[in-house]
């Protein structure tokens, strides 16, 4: 207890870990040293939590948090994630790794059909796109290799560092339906296919929910599941895909600029 809550605390002269004046009174109260089991949370001397269930007057609902996210760009079309084919004999391929937020660049023969480069399921590799949600611009689009879909999308407003919308799927129509419930959410997680949707709003700035947290973590494990049913092999596909946009962990992401070589540091 000593080493996780008092010596951090004297190391760094943190002013909090103590009851005493001036310092910030956030503490926990708890049924005992054993268990730990929470009975009750303060912050700034307030009670916020009791038994579990959040409490207090700082409980805002969906509309106060309007405030605090922007989400201005409208409604896409199915034609905005066309990829046209340029005479390409290979194209860039991200290779997303289990567990891990580096990457590999990979090249691929592409995979045409009536004249535009499509996912390739046989191989993996699927379409991955970056929308920006902060105004309306160019759709970037790429393909990334290890997601395993064999149905449907996944996207989220959670793509680190910008938060831009990002999204992989089986095929144009599948993305663009998982990107429009993102922006109809003003902020979410997504899964679709085989007739279902799957949907866990963010309201607060598109990367937080208002609601009990014991809810969220019930229908994130529900949406995880129904990606992993969608056939994701990935051990956490929604957490993978916040990753594919941040450039500056190599060596291959995609941001809303478009496709970034990281070891050559420049847009391909």
């Amino acid at each position: 207890l000593q080493a996780a809550c008092i010596n951090p605390i004297l190391h760094y002269k943190l002013d909090v870990g103590a009851l005493k004046n001036g310092d910030f009174a956030d503490f926990i109260v708890v049924e005992d040293l054993t268990n730990f089991k929470v009975k009750q949370t303060y912050i700034d001397g307030e009670l916020v939590s009791e038994n579990g269930k959040a409490v207090g007057d700082w409980l805002k609902d969906v509309e106060d948090q309007k405030s605090v996210n922007h989400f201005n760009c409208s409604l896409k079309k199915e034609e905005d994630f066309v990829y046209k084919f340029n005479e390409q004999t290979e194209i860039p391929v991200i290779e997303a790794l289990d567990g891990q937020l580096i990457t590999n660049k990979l090249y691929f023969a592409p995979k045409i059909v009536e004249g535009n480069i499509v996912g390739d399921l046989t191989n993996d590799v699927l379409k991955m796109v970056v929308v920006n949600r902060y105004h309306n611009a160019p759709i970037a689009i790429s393909f990334v290799k290890n997601f395993g879909l064999k149905e449907g999308a996944i996207a989220s407003s959670v793509a680190h560092d910008s938060h831009n919308i990002i999204a992989v799927g089986v095929d144009d129509k599948s993305i663009c339906a998982a990107v429009n419930l993102v922006i109809k959410e003003t902020g979410a997680v997504v899964a679709l296919g085989n007739g279902k949707e799957e949907v866990l709003p963010l309201p607060v700035a598109g990367l937080m929910s208002n609601q009990n947290g014991y809810k969220v973590a019930a229908d994130y494990t529900a949406i995880d599941k129904f990606a992993k049913e969608l056939g994701s092999t990935l051990s956490a596909p929604f957490m993978t895909l916040s990753f594919m946009a941040l450039l500056v962990i190599p060596h291959l992401k995609l941001s809303d600029k478009g496709l970034f070589d990281g070891d050559e540091f420049k847009f391909l």
